[in-house]
Formats: structure tokens, C-alpha cells, sequence
């Protein structure tokens, strides 16, 4: 029997599976991580200590928990949050704290003098959309301005899948579906570095090579073996972003398909058989060869619901550790009885600034609408309603003014916990909304992508029959016809209000 393993690092923990070869699961571990907040707008991790650490710790803690023996592992997948960035030097080893993603604005200087420089309609032809904080080139920009000594000795700028992988193999690779984030530094028709753009940001030989992410990159060195417990010699997937792999986790594979990840922040898949022109969004290719992908992503979903807790549920917090109900679960119950609309309270949920569609890294989190008979389940609830909204919009942008249809929205993620949130989505969506049989997330689909590079599948035809659906969501339309009209006034709160929010 061969088995497979999948480990993912996401923005506060790490998640590893075993699988064997019809995709059940063997053993699983998870190992949560500190998010890094240094000041406002920055988020990193310690990419030495978390990432490589946890996937250290989780690869170890698999193959003891599940007696399987190292060399009867075929294949390793891997991922990691996507959009993010971190230097290293010649010998792999992170050179600072990694940059993260979109909710990590600190590039926002240099992504206006990027539109000065090559002008909007140039730059936005460069990048394939509006420029914003998920994208890496200004990141690498930023490294370049404001730590030189850095910059200096940095051999490769990675993100954090590409990063692992060099840990593992010594190879230095991205997936084409990461390598778009760094747009325009990559030539995707050719597989190579834009040699033409890339000098403005670093030296050619600063970037990883360009492969599939079910390709093979390289097998696990004697070091690397030490650390993981892994046998030398293992294959190693190139790896991919967390979300992507998340999708196909779901059995997300095929045109029309959407994904809506429901972590720390949302982030969408959508699958298409074309490229689709939206420069809001994040269009590009996707992990399967002859798919193409429309990408999206918010900044806060889960990170909103964490805050209140922390903030609204303290004693709730203590009661859990006293050996009581679970805050989240607690939080969940008390907004359950709140009615739809939260009694004319409305969350703008945007308290990390704002991705897609907005792109907006200084929107600002609002509550509106409060009055002494609202309480703190009524705020739970209106958090809730407000991050529905957002994926609302995503859709409604595909479906009302591309025309492109939806077949399916599979949800994922710690948010298809929460009841509430899930009706939430169905009824301000008015749509049916699906939940993956496995919801171990993005591990578990970087373990059936070693599956299937590792030959126990012939094919993604062949895969898609084992990943199925487990619940189906129905939408309350009396519930959706009062969030019609509160969508309104969520959607006037912002428009009216975005130049007050900069001036903050």
C-alpha cells in the first residue's frame, strides 16, 4: 500500500493528511502559528520558524501518529498562502519575516508610483488587472526601496509553496497558477522570466522556474529528511497557493465551478474554459492543464468573526477554558436568533482594507445603523451578513455582468462550521450552497495531487470520481428578499464613505 501526504500553511495554522491510494484518510495533524502584526497594514510570518517548522512538525507527526513508514510515502504535496513573498539567500534561508498577502498593504506607495510610472492603462495591461496588495512585483519593489541590505543579498524572491519546496529539494520552482501573482515579471506563453519588465523590480536569476504544480520538483535531500521524518529520495510536488489547492479539494475541476473559501479571509475559484477579461478580479490560468480560473479574494472573513470574539466574547473565551461551550459556537447560537437584516445594522467588513472587487487597501471597517436595542449578537450576525455581501458581489460581477454561468459553489474552509454564516451566504446569495464530503481543505488536496502525480490515478477525470458532495444549503428567499434591500445601503455606505476612509 503507498500513501500520500498533503501539508498546507495557512495565515494561523498548518494542516497536514495522509491518504491512501482510494483518498481516505490515513492520519491528520494540524499546528497553529502567531500571525505578525508589527504595525498598521503590515502582516508576516517568520517563514524559518512557522512555515518550515509547522511542516517540520506536522510531516513528523503524521507518519508516528499513523504508523506508516516513511518509505512506503509515494508523493508529497504542498501549499501554502498564496501572494506573498519572501527573500532568501544563496543557501534558502529566509532573509526577514515573509510578506503576506493582500491584507499586508505596505506596498501601497509603491503600486501608486508603479501607475505613475508605466501610466494606468499600460500597467493594468501589464498586470492583467487593477493593480493591488495581493500582487508580489510591488512587494519585491517594496523589499527593494526600503530594505536594501536585504535586497542586496537576496538570491530568490519566493512565495511560500515555492519556498518549502526549496527546503525539501533544493530546487527553486513556482506553479504557472502562483506565477501569474508576480506579474509582469513571468512570461507564462514561454514558461520564463520577462526579462524585458523584470529589471525594475530584480535580477532575473532572482526568480524561481515555471512548472505545473502536479509536476515533480524534486525528491526530499538528506537534510531535509533529518527534519521531516520523510525518507530520502521522496518525490515532491512543485506545490501550489493554499486556495488553489483548496479547490481541488472540492472536486472544484471543471467551467463553471466556483470555490468560496471561507478562512481568514474569502477567497474565490472560479473555473472557466476562457480567459475572462475583468480587471478587477484576478483572471489567469488554474492548476488543471486547458482550465483557466477567474481568482478573488477578500481580507477578512474569519479574522472579523476572531476579532469579536476577542473582543465581544471574553467571557465566553474564559467559560471555554474552564471546560464550557466553545466561544465560536457560543457566538453562533446567540446571533442565530437574531432576525435576517440584524435589525437595520449593517457591517462593512472591511477592516484590513479591501480586496476584490474594490481594491481598496484603505477601506475601513464600518458598523451602521446601531441603537441601544442592538447587542453583541446582533454585531455577530451584521459581521456575518456584511462578509455574505462580499461574496455576493463576487458572484453577481461573473453571473450579471459577464454572463458567465455558475454550475456549483462548493464552500470551505473553518467558516462551513458556523451555520449561521452558511445560511447567511445562501440566503443573501439566493443559492444553493454545497459543502465538501471532506473539508480537511487545501491539505487534503495537495495529498490527491500526490496521488495522482504518484500514479494512483490516471487521470483528473478519473480523480473527480472519488471527491463528492456531502450537504446542500437552500436559501430562505423571504430571508434574501430583505437582504435585497439592505444591499443597497451596504453597497451606499462604502461609495458615499470611501474618501473619508482614506483621509483616516
Amino acid at each position: 500500500m503507498r500513501y500520500f501526504m498533503g501539508i498546507d500553511v495557512g495565515t494561523n495554522e498548518t494542516k497536514g493528511v495522509l491518504i491512501d491510494q482510494t483518498c481516505a484518510i490515513v492520519a491528520f495533524a494540524s499546528r497553529g502559528h502567531e500571525l505578525l502584526n508589527p504595525r498598521p497594514g503590515f502582516f508576516e510570518h517568520d517563514a524559518e520558524a512557522t512555515w518550515w517548522g509547522d511542516f517540520c512538525a506536522v510531516s513528523r507527526q503524521l507518519l508516528q501518529e499513523s504508523g506508516v513508514a516513511a518509505a512506503d510515502v509515494g508523493c508529497v504535496g504542498l501549499s501554502a498562502l498564496g501572494c506573498d513573498c519572501v527573500p532568501v539567500d544563496a543557501e534558502g534561508t529566509a532573509l526577514c519575516n515573509a510578506i503576506l498577502y493582500g491584507v499586508d498593504s505596505r506596498s501601497h506607495n509603491e503600486i501608486e508610483w508603479l501607475y505613475d510610472y508605466y501610466g494606468k492603462e499600460e500597467a493594468e495591461r501589464l498586470y492583467g488587472h487593477e493593480l493591488c496588495s495581493s500582487d508580489i512585483a510591488p512587494k519585491i519593489l517594496w523589499v527593494k526601496n526600503n530594505l536594501p541590505e536585504v535586497y542586496a543579498k537576496t538570491a530568490k524572491f519566493l512565495t511560500g509553496s515555492s519556498y518549502l519546496c526549496a527546503k525539501l529539494t533544493g530546487e527553486y520552482t513556482i506553479d504557472r497558477y502562483l506565477a501569474e501573482d508576480f506579474a509582469p515579471l513571468y512570461d507564462l506563453e514561454h514558461d520564463a522570466v520577462d526579462e524585458e519588465h523584470c529589471g525594475l523590480y530584480c535580477r532575473p536569476d532572482q526568480l524561481a522556474r515555471v512548472m505545473n504544480a502536479t509536476d515533480i520538483a524534486g525528491c526530499v535531500t538528506a537534510k531535509a529528511a533529518a527534519r521531516t521524518g520523510l525518507a530520502e529520495g521522496t518525490p515532491v510536488l512543485v506545490g501550489t497557493g493554499d486556495s488553489g489547492a483548496e479547490a481541488i479539494s472540492t472536486g472544484v475541476f471543471r467551467p463553471g465551478d466556483i470555490m468560496v473559501q471561507m478562512g481568514s479571509s474569502c477567497y474565490f475559484v472560479y473555473l472557466t474554459d476562457h480567459l475572462l477579461n475583468e480587471p478587477r478580479l484576478w483572471p489567469g490560468t488554474f492548476i488543471i492543464p486547458g482550465v483557466y480560473s477567474v481568482c478573488a479574494g477578500t481580507n477578512t472573513a474569519g479574522t472579523l468573526t476572531r476579532w469579536m470574539r476577542d473582543e465581544f466574547y471574553r467571557d465566553a473565551l474564559a467559560a471555554e477554558a474552564a471546560g464550557g461551550e466553545n466561544a465560536y459556537e457560543a457566538m453562533a447560537r446567540e446571533a442565530a436568533a437574531i432576525p435576517a437584516g440584524s435589525e437595520g445594522l449593517v457591517c462593512l467588513p472591511y477592516f484590513a482594507g479591501e480586496r476584490t472587487p474594490l481594491n481598496d487597501p484603505f477601506a475601513k471597517g464600518v458598523f451602521f445603523g446601531l441603537s441601544v436595542k442592538h447587542t453583541r449578537a446582533h454585531m455577530v450576525k451584521a459581521g456575518l451578513e456584511g462578509i455574505a455581501y462580499t461574496i455576493a458581489a463576487h458572484l453577481d460581477l461573473l453571473e450579471k455582468e459577464h454572463g458567465e454561468p455558475l454550475r456549483r459553489i462548493m464552500a470551505v474552509g473553518g467558516g462551513t462550521k458556523n451555520p449561521v454564516w452558511l445560511q447567511a451566504v445562501a440566503d443573501v446569495t439566493g443559492r444553493e450552497i454545497c459543502t465538501a464530503k471532506v473539508t480537511f481543505g487545501a491539505a487534503f488536496g495537495d495529498a490527491i495531487m500526490a496521488a495522482l502525480a504518484g500514479g494512483a490515478y490516471a487521470d483528473w477525470d478519473e480523480l473527480a470520481k472519488v471527491i463528492t458532495a456531502d450537504r446542500v444549503i437552500h436559501p430562505d428567499m423571504q430571508a434574501h428578499a430583505v437582504y435585497e434591500k439592505q444591499r443597497v445601503v451596504f453597497n451606499e455606505l462604502y461609495a458615499r464613505n470611501r474618501d473619508l476612509m482614506k483621509s483616516l
